[in-house]
C-alpha cells in the first residue's frame, strides 16, 4: 500500500445524530493534510474516529505498524497541582516504556529548556504548554501526528513558533501530519492536501487547485473572509 492511510465512506453518528458521512481521502508518507471546515462540521470528531476513539462505519485502513500522535487543542491544567512537565512527560515515557535518551530527544526536538521543564504544568505559558503537548504526541516516535487546532490559545508571534516547529519535525523525522486549522495562510504554506469538511466531504486535493470560490460558498454559505488573502501568509 503506497498510502500511509486511507479512509473509505466514513460515517460517524454520536447519540444518533450524523457528524460524519462519506468521507474520503488518502495520505502519502511524510504529507501534511490541512482539514478545515465551519464550527460543528465534525473535525474534531474525524480525528479521534482517527484515533479509535469513536465507533465508525467504513474503512480506515492504516499502513502496517503505523503509530498515531496527537495533539488536542486546549486542555485546562489546574494551576495549583503539584507536578511540573517533567513528571508529566517522564510519567508517558514510562508508560510506554522509553529510556530517558527518547524523552530527552523528544523534548530538545520541540525546544523544551530545563527550565520550563521544571515549571509546574499550571503555571505554563499557553505557548509552553502547546510545546509540551507537542513533545507529548512525539514520544515513542509517532508516524502520523493529528493536530486539532494546535495554536487556538497563543497569540500571533506563538501561533507563528509553533507552525514552524511542526514544520521541522515534520521535516527531521518524516512525520505525516494531520492539521485542523482555521488559518488558511497556514494551509497554503504547509499543506500538500486540504480536506473540506461539512459533515461529508466537500472538496479534497492540493489547496490551490482544490480551494476555489464555489467551495467556500459551499463550505460556510458565503464567501469566506480569507479567500481574498489566501496567498499570504502571515
Amino acid at each position: 500500500m503506497s498510502n500511509i492511510l486511507r479512509v473509505e465512506n466514513l460515517s460517524v453518528a454520536l447519540d444518533g445524530e450524523t457528524i460524519l458521512k462519506n468521507v474520503n481521502f488518502e495520505i502519502e508518507k511524510g504529507e501534511n493534510l490541512a482539514v478545515i471546515g465551519p464550527n460543528g462540521s465534525g473535525k474534531t470528531v474525524l480525528l479521534k474516529t482517527l484515533l479509535g476513539i469513536f465507533p465508525h462505519e467504513g474503512k480506515i485502513i492504516r499502513a502496517e505498524r503505523t503509530k498515531l500522535g496527537y495533539v488536542p487543542q486546549k486542555i485546562d491544567a489546574d494551576r495549583h497541582l503539584p507536578i511540573d512537565l517533567e513528571n508529566l512527560i517522564n510519567a508517558k515515557a514510562a508508560v510506554l516504556g522509553l529510556k530517558k535518551s527518547d524523552v530527552k530527544e523528544a523534548t530538545d526536538a520541540v525546544k523544551i529548556t530545563d527550565k520550563v521543564l521544571k515549571t509546574p504544568i499550571g503555571h505554563l505559558s499557553g505557548g509552553q504548554f502547546q510545546r509540551a503537548l507537542i513533545a507529548f504526541a512525539v514520544l515513542g516516535k509517532p508516524d502520523i501526528i493529528l493536530l486539532d487546532e494546535p495554536t487556538a490559545s497563543i497569540d500571533q508571534l506563538g501561533e507563528e513558533q509553533i507552525y514552524e516547529l511542526i514544520h521541522e519535525l515534520q521535516e527531521k523525522y518524516g512525520i505525516t501530519i494531520i492539521l485542523v486549522s482555521h488559518d488558511l495562510s497556514i494551509v497554503y504554506k504547509y499543506a500538500t492536501k486540504v480536506l473540506c469538511l461539512n459533515k461529508t466531504g466537500v472538496c479534497f486535493g492540493p489547496p490551490e487547485i482544490a480551494l476555489t470560490p464555489e467551495i467556500f460558498k459551499k463550505l460556510y454559505g458565503q464567501e469566506h473572509k480569507y479567500v481574498h488573502h489566501l496567498h499570504h501568509d502571515h
